[in-house]
């Protein structure tokens, strides 16, 4: 049975009745089709998934007639097949977790040309890929061929350009097959090799006629008539031809360019005088080899095949027998180029691209020096909307989630504290806006709010001030746990823009005042807390970088010895609170004493924070 389909297969094979124009290239964990209107790259992920990235393209017969012409449409061809190439390359690299990020310099660059960065790395990628196939293809095989044709028999033969670009020609094809023989000892490049394969398979499979499958495609040949390796042979050839009509043309018997001494200094230059000739003629090797290439694929005949089967016997060494799920790929690439050109209306696709969190925590930290790793989390918190107890599951982040963390970790880099850099902070649960207009809740001062709420509803207080509000977080956390009625105070007009747009956000209804303190303030209060500012003025400078330099001193700045406004408060209290009520503040280290001694009219009780620091002063009225 299973020999009588493969019969069939051979017979159906045997039929070949159709060509496409559709050609590939294969990337890494994938590969790349190309049709007249649609280019898509199909590449399988680390998670074994296949993710495809279209887009549609000009077509050749739109393009300007004179990009058309035979010999100049096989240059604008190269051309364009170099930068795409490298950019689908990039891509795929991306898919499948090579994260390159530009260097400094090129950041610094692109910033001052008002590029993107990447486009950066693309084009220097580019130089020096093209500068590297310079010294390898061109430099090299000129500068042995010089060496070698110092030979008496070579160098006084009546044929010497001859000989010269023959021994020249021959390098080229030495230096290239041992380029390739090394470069399938990486293993990534072996992958690549296989994934060319299995695009030379899928076209095959189709141009024979067969339903696109593993399974049929699997049967075909690793090998194709209009593969870039045999276009690679013809350009070796048409070089053979058109570098030897230069050497004859520079040397003493033409122009007369090249240096007839023998020493190392005319060598080089001869050398360097050769290597510019021919740069300057690739365009014209390129333009014809594409024509050879485009001539030899229009036919099968005998012939044909023996002017082919140099660069069918070389694609031997760049192309390998593919997997199955390498074929799959390939074939899913194909099948979208044209899918899309038979429906114009289909949308294109973008890469599902995602970036391992060990990667994009990296970085992070390399982007704000000396960076936190809580601060890390919550970034990741803020840029994937999950919980911070999820991110040890959290394996990869998608690009729009990562670019999230980077504009974070951007506003960061000069120092900027977390909460101002994400915008927010959670505060007893409430999520509150913050920004340079107001103190950044600490986590202390939840116990002063969580001691407002139980005493309000231990006492059931009818209404509560909060003086020194900043972004409202003591006021907001009391009216969103109880059904007393609130007001908050700040000097700050800034700050109670941030403390009404937390209210609104929070549900909660609060009275904002614009106050110094008790001075716009009217009635008594059953409850009152604050939060003054409580450093000394000379210690400002000794904080915290992200404190002293982002946080506003109004909020931070205490006078002399940090205790100014408390002292103003104790003077006006009474006038404000309820016989019946209290007033919690909370205070810097080590001004416990002072506390007694300014409320010293006042019952007070003080009140450790979690790590055991006393931290808030509990007064009440005396019996």
């Amino acid at each position: 049975m299973a020999k009588n389909k493969e019969d069939k297969v051979k017979k159906e094979k045997s039929c070949a009745v159709r060509r496409t124009s559709i050609g590939g290239q294969a990337v890494l964990e994938g590969v790349m089709m190309k049709g007249e209107t649609v280019v898509a790259t199909a590449v399988r992920t680390e998670a074994g998934e296949i993710t495809v990235e279209s887009k549609r393209v000009k077509s050749p017969k739109e393009r300007n007639l004179f990009f058309r012409l035979p010999f100049i449409r096989g240059v604008v061809n190269l051309v364009t097949q170099l930068f795409d190439g490298m950019r689908i390359l990039m891509r795929s690299a991306e898919v499948y977790g090579d994260f390159a990020e530009p260097s400094k310099i090129e950041k610094k660059i692109a910033e001052k040309c008002k590029i993107n960065p990447m486009n950066l790395v693309l084009a220097f990628s580019l130089f020096f890929g093209v500068a590297l196939a310079i010294l390898l293809f061109v430099f090299t095989p000129n500068a042995l061929a010089g060496l070698i044709c110092k030979i008496p028999a070579i160098a006084n033969h009546s044929l010497h350009s001859l000989w010269y670009s023959l021994i020249e020609a021959g390098i080229m094809l030495i230096v290239f097959v041992i380029y390739i023989l090394f470069a399938t000892l990486m293993k990534d490049v072996k992958r690549v090799f296989m994934y060319h394969g299995a695009e030379h398979k899928v076209i095959s499979c189709y141009e024979h006629s067969l339903e696109l499958t593993v399974e049929n495609a699997r049967t075909m040949s690793t090998q194709h008539s209009r593969c870039g390796t045999t276009f690679m042979f013809i350009v070796l050839m048409v070089s053979l031809a058109t570098f030897t009509l230069i050497n004859w043309g520079i040397g003493a018997d033409g122009l007369g360019w090249l240096r007839e001494g023998d020493g190392a200094v005319d060598f080089i230059i001869n050398i360097l005088i050769k290597t510019a000739s021919k740069l300057v003629f690739l365009p014209v090797v390129a333009g014809i080899s594409y024509e050879i290439l485009k001539l030899l694929a229009k036919s099968d005949c005998l012939f044909v095949r023996i002017l082919r089967a140099p660069g069918m016997w070389l694609q031997k060494l760049t192309t390998k027998e593919p997997t199955d799920d390498m074929l799959e790929v390939s074939i899913t690439a194909f099948k979208t180029v044209q899918e899309l050109e038979a429906d114009p209306s289909l949308p294109t696709t973008k890469f599902d691209i995602k970036m391992p969190t060990p990667v994009a925590r990296k970085r992070i930290e390399d982007r704000v020096k000396g960076i936190d790793e809580s601060d890390v989390d919550w970034i990741l918190v803020e840029a994937t909307g999950k919980k911070r107890s999820e991110l040890q599951s959290l394996d990869r982040l998608t690009v729009a989630e990562y670019d999230n963390a980077m504009k974070i970790a951007d506003k960061m880099a000069d120092g900027t504290p977390l909460q101002y850099a994400l915008g927010n902070t959670e505060f007893y649960g409430i999520r509150l806006a913050v920004n340079s207009n107001v103190l950044i809740p600490r986590p202390e001062t939840e116990l002063l709010a969580e001691r407002a709420i139980e005493l309000v509803k231990e006492k059931g207080y009818a209404n509560c001030l909060d003086i020194c509000t900043g972004s409202g977080a003591i006021a907001i956390a009391i009216g969103k746990n109880t059904d007393a009625e609130i007001t908050a105070s700040d000097v700050s007009a800034g700050a109670l823009e941030v403390a009404r747009a937390n209210a609104i956000s929070a549900g909660v209804t609060v009275k904002l005042v614009e106050s110094d303190l008790f001075g716009a303030i009217e009635g008594k209060f059953d409850l009152i807390t604050a939060n003054p500012p409580y450093i000394p003025s000379a210690d400002i400078e000794a904080l915290d970088k992200k404190v002293k330099d982002f946080e506003p001193r109004l909020a931070l700045d205490g006078g002399v010895d940090g205790l100014d406004l408390y002292r103003r408060i104790a003077e006006n209290l009474d006038n404000y609170l309820s016989d019946n009520g209290t007033m919690l503040l909370e205070f810097g280290i080590g001004q416990e004493n002072s506390m007694r001694e300014i409320y010293s009219d006042y019952n007070v009780e003080i009140i450790p924070d979690l790590e055991g620091i006393d931290r808030i002063a509990v007064v009440t009225r005396k019996n």
